[in-house]
């Protein structure tokens, strides 16, 4: 069992920058794949961002590539969300996950473990 716990989410103006983290527990952190998926009301859950567990390998939705960075530090069990110029269409909840495979990859159902979400929203 993995255990995350998102962190970091609240109200932020378009343009500014707001970090999300997600922290781990439980089986070691260092072999899961991690990945952001985020859920606006009404609409399905949706691929952000994704690192492999090695951390050098990220992979992006086309929305945020240039504004949004993943990165993780495997001696703090931590993966991260850097969000730099957030637009109010960002607003969403924010989804850590674990995927056990390694890679980290942009389909929602491969994940093996997922957070309880952290609220994100931004104003115009």
């Amino acid at each position: 069992q993995v255990q995350l716990v998102e962190s970091g989410g609240g109200l932020v103006q378009a343009g500014g920058s707001l970090r999300l983290s997600c922290a781990a527990s439980g089986r070691t952190f260092s072999n899961y794949g991690m990945g952001w998926f985020r859920q606006a009301p009404g609409k399905e859950r949706e691929f952000v961002a994704a690192i492999g567990w090695s951390g050098s390998s990220t992979y992006y939705a086309d929305s945020v590539k240039g504004r949004f960075t993943i990165s993780r530090d495997n001696a703090k069990n931590t993966v991260y969300l850097q969000m730099n110029s957030p637009r109010p269409e960002d607003a969403a909840v924010y989804y850590c996950g674990a995927d056990a495979c390694g890679r980290g990859r942009v389909i929602a159902y491969l994940y093996d473990y997922w957070g309880q979400g952290t609220q994100v929203t931004v104003s115009s």
